[in-house]
């Protein structure tokens, strides 16, 4: 979410609208309770089993997270976010490549299934969605 919220922060800088920060925030916060913490609540799913075969620290400092692999938190704030900030410009298509990699970033470090990403990101689009009908971050 952090990456998310340094684009908007940015976007917001460019543009001179603090506003732009504080939506996609708000956005962001509200899907990450969704996700994490209503959606994830109806599945049991047990992350890959290489992200339990040895006890050493994780590369790049992550931890081994105790929730639901399904779905994957990551991607559906990655396409969420590329769902908002895309809206209405040229730029959208880095957008989506950018929550892309965040997806794959997942399977990749061994934290999710590919169906958890793929889930989180159809969790994420039709999020982002129903956020582009109701909120505009130019206004």
């Amino acid at each position: 979410g952090l990456l998310w919220l340094a684009i908007g922060a940015g976007r917001a800088a460019r543009k001179g609208e603090p506003a732009i920060a504080c939506k996609l925030g708000v956005l962001l916060g509200a899907e990450s309770i969704l996700t994490n913490g209503v959606v994830k609540s109806f599945f049991r799913r047990v992350r890959p089993q290489e992200h339990f075969t040895h006890d050493a620290p994780l590369p790049y400092g992550m931890r081994r997270p105790v929730t639901s692999s399904f779905p994957s938190g990551h991607a559906a704030t990655a396409f969420l976010a590329a769902m908002v900030l895309g809206k209405g410009t040229r730029v959208a298509p880095a957008y989506f490549g950018l929550a892309g990699l965040v997806a794959y970033s997942r399977v990749h470090v061994r934290m999710h299934h590919w169906s958890d990403v793929l889930g989180g990101a159809a969790l994420g689009l039709a999020l982002g969605a129903v956020a582009r009908r109701y909120v505009s971050l130019d206004d």
